[in-house]
């Protein structure tokens, strides 16, 4: 399969799980990135950057349809960006293989959470 077309289809998957379950498009975007040969530190960076813009039209598509409380939203947002620069401090820093493990427990977690639900 030509390269472009593994991104297309790559970018098509992580898209569509972004539109379904929010940001969850992230999770197998990190997944699909490694299987074609990324790094993981470097998967989970660029999956970042691929889904702020796609989280970013699921947003505002999320807005229109009437699914966002703005005023609740807006709440959030100084923990969260707090949370993205600990979060890029400890990537930068972590090893891989305990990035490895802490990705597949919260994957596991959000699984049985989903799975019970």
């Amino acid at each position: 399969m030509k390269e472009k077309t593994k991104f297309r289809l790559i970018g098509l998957v992580s898209g569509l799980f972004n539109g379904m379950f929010g940001a969850g498009g992230g999770m197998i975007l990190v997944l699909l990135l490694e299987k074609v040969g990324i790094k993981p530190k470097n998967a989970h960076a660029t999956s970042i950057a691929i889904i702020a813009a796609i989280s970013v039209l699921s947003a505002v598509i999320y807005f229109a349809c009437g699914h966002i409380n703005l005023k609740d939203s807006l709440f959030y947002i100084p923990t969260g960006i707090l949370g993205v620069f600990i979060g890029g401090f400890l990537l930068k820093n972590i090893k891989k293989d305990i990035l490895r493990r802490i990705f597949g427990i919260i994957m596991i977690i959000s699984g049985v959470r989903l799975f019970f639900k």
